[in-house]
């Protein structure tokens, strides 16, 4: 893992898992198809032209969560908020581009990856055990006391064990 990958001005999440260097590309069209980087895979590229309804080539939240939705699990708001201040441009809005799309696309990719992996139960949802097990894995030894803290924020109040979703889980 890398934390010097940059994204535009703005340095991507060193928790994350790395991702391809779409950093290199340069915009050079107006056509959100053509505004993609390099080797983006259709199914992508047909993700948000589905959603962007104004053609302007850019999606809001509510679009991001259309799509995300699609093709990998419900997100609730707050995660995509959450998505697009990590992809989207300084300089704009609270929306995010092509290029920025491909690149949160194939980071979730990554994270999916990781949360099937640390799922030994296939549930679909991470529990404590599996949760502690997967920030090991991606390096992050975290005491059981900062484990819970960080699992109350997803609970109901209840005391239930708390397990999170892939949304949850990427946030």
């Amino acid at each position: 893992m890398s934390s010097s990958y940059h994204f535009q001005s703005q340095s991507y999440a060193p928790s994350a898992p790395e991702q391809p260097p779409y950093s290199n590309y340069h915009h050079t069209s107006s056509s959100a198809s053509s505004s993609f980087p390099p080797g983006t895979p259709h199914d992508v590229i047909r993700s948000f032209q589905m959603v962007d309804r104004d053609r302007s080539g850019f999606i809001d939240e509510r679009e991001l969560q259309q799509a995300l939705s699609s093709g990998f699990h419900h997100f609730n708001l707050r995660t995509i908020r959450f998505l697009m201040f990590l992809f989207k441009s300084p300089n704009l809005p609270l929306t995010i581009g092509p290029k920025e799309f491909a690149a949160l696309w194939s980071c979730l990719g990554h994270w999916r990856g990781i949360f099937e992996r640390y799922d030994k139960d296939r549930s679909g949802k991470i529990d404590p055990l599996e949760l502690r097990d997967a920030l090991y894995g991606i390096g992050y030894a975290v005491p059981g006391s900062v484990l819970q803290l960080l699992l109350s924020k997803y609970g109901d109040g209840s005391g239930r064990r708390v397990e999170l979703g892939f949304d949850s889980f990427v946030e």
